[in-house]
């Protein structure tokens, strides 16, 4: 088995993690040779190509014992990532990548290899890309939300409770309004925050295909960010996303809605309620904006909601 210092860091990893969690991200990266070295030992596994990463995620593939792929998965638990061991077992490869081991001690993971180089960015059609998006989601969301998992009521109300101080931050009142309209939306859902699974960030990027010739399924989810919750929450990402494509369209709105048309109609969504719900996502950017010293709304969450307020 490979030694600590065979696992290679990708600088720019390092620099991600520095820049969302200061010394604590430093701290992790140093870390996570010996870690990969120790799970690979325990896990029998043996390198198999060049790592790979996210903003805060190191992916190395790897062989399992018997020769079969796996990717060993490493990044630092937190709100957003600590139910996604718990969310794949639910799922059980229904829909989304297949968890093979995960170890509670550092939230490490063995999954089951897709392809990286093929994603639903790959596919030249958006709403075809779209279709597939949505159906996943479709099957992904008839999942009830395991017991203990992090719920959007709660997401909800935090929400609710920072939007007076984000009014306050934004200098323009046609943001302000904008904002408070998404408020409002929210406040009329919020009775009935649902109990499906959510994936919560599913865009096109985090759809797969399997490695290799004749996977089990054309297309699997990765990535997700659970939360118990309505099914109208996820769709906000896979409309603003691609946006290149909407552009294309010569009527932006126009091509907002057919996105957010096509997706309700797959997922079977009522659609006013989907609007709220998708209003209140865009106020949860809004919100992460100004927390970051933004002081107006990001013009693609401008157009998303106002293609649904003025339908």
């Amino acid at each position: 088995m490979p030694g600590p210092a065979s696992i290679q860091v990708p600088d720019a990893l390092t620099a991600s993690l520095v820049d969302c969690l200061g010394e604590t991200g430093r701290g992790w990266a140093a870390r996570l040779p010996a870690l990969a070295a120790e799970l690979m030992e325990r896990w029998r596994l043996r390198p198999a190509g060049p790592p790979a990463h996210g903003v805060l995620g190191l992916v190395l593939p790897v062989l399992r014992a018997d020769g079969t792929p796996g990717a060993l998965k490493l990044q630092p638990v937190d709100e957003e990532t600590v139910g996604e061991p718990m969310a794949l077992r639910a799922w059980g490869g229904r829909g989304a990548v297949r968890l093979l081991a995960h170890d509670p001690a550092t939230g490490s993971m063995l999954l089951e290899r897709l392809d990286p180089d093929r994603s639903l960015l790959a596919v030249p059609d958006d709403l075809a890309a779209l279709r597939v998006l949505a159906e996943l989601l479709a099957g992904l969301t008839r999942q009830q939300a395991p017991s203990g998992m992090r719920h959007l009521a709660d997401i909800a109300d935090a929400m609710l409770a920072q939007a007076p101080a984000a009014l306050a931050a934004l200098v323009d009142p046609g943001d302000r309004r904008l904002v408070a309209d998404c408020a409002a939306a929210l406040r009329e859902v919020r009775h009935d925050p649902g109990d499906r699974l959510l994936h919560w960030d599913l865009h096109y990027g985090n759809v797969l295909a399997p490695a290799g010739s004749g996977g089990r399924a054309p297309w699997l989810a990765i990535d997700p960010k659970p939360l118990a919750g309505d099914p109208g929450f996820e769709l906000l990402p896979a409309l603003h996303n691609r946006w290149a494509d909407l552009a294309a369209t010569g009527d932006v709105r126009r091509a907002l809605r057919r996105r957010f048309d096509l997706m309700t109609d797959i997922l079977a969504l009522d659609r006013a309620r989907a609007t709220s719900w998708t209003l209140a996502r865009v106020l949860q950017n809004a919100l992460w904006d100004v927390e970051d010293g933004e002081t107006v709304v990001a013009p693609t969450q401008r157009a998303v909601a106002e293609a649904l307020l003025t339908r």
